[in-house]
């Protein structure tokens, strides 16, 4: 179990933005942690999904998600999004929250990821995703985005933590 966790940078949106990038990323730790708090301003949706890529690229990556919306379950394999995050048509200033957890980030083999995302409308539609990921790559990860999956920006307040852990 890790027992160092150390900040590495924190980003709290002042404005609109598409993604937010943690670039020259050390190669001093033996795993990363990615924690979000983000809403979506994507026009008439309840929910937006999040992205996430490796040193500039979305290629070579295959996710596989669990989920609970309300009361129904399913699953179901992307190339592309993990779960759902808040938009402007959910509940006002409710923002979704995720956590990525990515070990042995700077190692010569394919790289894993866990995801635990949670979105909320008072409404009705509260979504659950639980996940995981390979991005089919063996560079060490330089450099790590976070992006919208209906193109459109992240809200005001959106904030995101990378964390660095050390396993020493």
């Amino acid at each position: 179990m890790a027992n160092t966790y150390t900040l590495i940078e924190a980003k709290t949106l002042g404005s609109v933005v598409a993604s937010i990038t943690f670039s020259s990323i050390p190669q001093t730790y033996t795993d990363l942690l990615v924690k979000v708090s983000a809403r979506s301003n994507s026009g008439g949706n309840t929910h937006d999904n999040f992205l996430i890529y490796f040193n500039g690229t979305q290629s070579n990556r295959t996710n596989i998600i669990a989920y609970g919306l309300n009361v129904s379950v399913g699953s179901y394999t992307s190339t592309d999004y993990f779960g759902a995050f808040n938009a402007p048509v959910s509940t006002a200033n409710t923002f979704g929250n995720a956590d990525f957890y990515i070990p042995n980030y700077t190692g010569s083999n394919n790289k894993s990821i866990s995801a635990d995302i949670v979105s909320e409308n008072n409404a009705n539609n509260g979504q659950d995703y639980l996940g995981g990921a390979l991005w089919s790559d063996s560079a060490a990860i330089t450099s790590l985005t976070i992006g919208n999956y209906n193109a459109s920006d992240f809200a005001v307040n959106t904030t995101a933590y990378l964390y660095g852990i050390k396993n020493s």
